[in-house]
């Protein structure tokens, strides 16, 4: 399952990667808006918005690269480890493999 991440901490981006990798799902994160973000995106299997760390316009962007796809988007407020965990544990359908 691939899964983009938007919004958040820089400096949990790994973590962000690694809870992922746990979950069996591959992950690309962006923090900040970019440029070439929109040409990044891709086609994943599910999307989350960390709401409380990102722009407006970056929402707007990532959710009209993935209209009209089979994105599942999932929005939070929060951008904690904690919440990526239970996010990806609704949609992976399990526990995370340690």
């Amino acid at each position: 399952m691939s899964v983009v991440i938007v919004g958040g901490n820089d400096c949990m981006i790994r973590k962000y990667k690694e809870i992922c990798e746990e979950f069996k799902c591959s992950a690309k994160v962006f923090t900040h808006m970019k440029t070439d973000m929109k040409k990044k995106i891709g086609t994943p299997d599910l999307l989350v918005l960390f709401t409380g760390t990102m722009s407006h316009k970056m929402a707007r962007c990532a959710i009209s690269e993935t209209k009209g796809l089979d994105t599942r988007i999932e929005r939070s407020h929060s951008s904690s480890a904690s919440a990526l965990k239970s996010i990806l544990m609704a949609h992976t359908g399990g526990a995370a493999n340690v």
